[in-house]
């Protein structure tokens, strides 16, 4: 049975309106999904061709690694999409964006986790959203190396490849499995100790990071996933998917996805409360 957010309970743990009313958008966002798939799938093609090959690494100025995988896969993704929408915005990890406040806009992370692509390591994604004036519309998350294809659109459900995703129905700490992602800024800040009594009530911990434990939570698979040090680009997808699959996806003040988001707090909904009120007691 899919598990549906308690809207009254989590907008009073939160004080963010969750209702379905005030996030609906009069478009209809399936229109997009084929040429996001289209994208995903050329994206998925280029980056097996040199991950199963040869390529060179560059270090940017933020000391992160940066491939021709990378470049090329935005470069084939923005294409494509530019094809069938050449007045939207795209906002992407290599190339950035000339305006984010186009009606329609575009976030692409062609490789989340190049570090695991360079140490051909699978756990790494290409995340594709679609934001209309500010809201998440569209998300579509592949993981080549893992063959893992996920997506989602507003209002119509999630789903892979083997039909519809529903997180499960596991509403107390210490029946859950909770994953921790980047948490460096939570470790030094005044929600570690409430961190640490939660890790330590629970049934089952783990640290899969990147799109591995979101896409878990989706599938019922996993109750929670927190971080605290994320990008936009990096979870815009993925909150889609784990929210049209029954969960919850704030970040850690209880704020809906938006392009400052840096934190993530996603669950399933009883556990959600439970959880949000734990990381912000005081």
């Amino acid at each position: 049975m899919q598990a549906t957010p308690d809207d009254t309970n989590i907008s009073l743990a939160t004080g963010t309106d969750l209702t379905p009313a005030n996030i609906m958008t009069n478009i209809n966002p399936e229109k997009f999904l084929p040429v996001a798939m289209e994208a995903i799938q050329a994206a998925r093609t280029l980056i097996l061709s040199y991950y199963n090959g040869k390529f060179d690494i560059e270090i940017k100025a933020d000391q992160t690694p940066v491939t021709i995988a990378d470049r090329g896969a935005e470069k084939i993704i923005r294409r494509t999409i530019n094809q069938s929408f050449p007045t939207h915005g795209i906002f992407g990890e290599e190339y950035g964006a000339d305006d984010k406040q186009t009606e329609f806009l575009w976030l692409i992370d062609p490789i989340d986790g190049t570090k695991s692509f360079i140490k051909r390591y699978g756990m790494f994604s290409t995340q594709i959203a679609l934001m209309h004036e500010g809201e998440i519309i569209l998300g579509v998350s592949c993981a080549p190396a893992m063959n893992e294809l996920v997506w989602a659109t507003r209002g119509d459900g999630a789903f892979d490849e083997n039909g519809p995703l529903h997180v499960s129905t596991v509403s107390k700490v210490g029946q859950a499995s909770i994953s921790t992602g980047n948490i460096q800024s939570l470790a030094a800040s005044t929600r570690w100790q409430a961190l640490g009594s939660i890790l330590a009530d629970t049934n089952r911990t783990r640290g899969y990071g990147d799109y591995y434990h979101y896409h878990r939570l989706a599938a019922g698979q996993l109750d929670a996933v927190i971080e605290s040090d994320v990008n936009i680009l990096d979870i815009a997808a993925l909150s889609l998917i784990v929210t049209e699959a029954g969960g919850v996806f704030t970040d850690l003040d209880g704020k809906t996805p938006a392009l400052e988001t840096r934190s993530v707090l996603a669950a399933t909904p009883p556990l959600y409360a439970t959880l949000f009120a734990e990381l912000n007691q005081g």
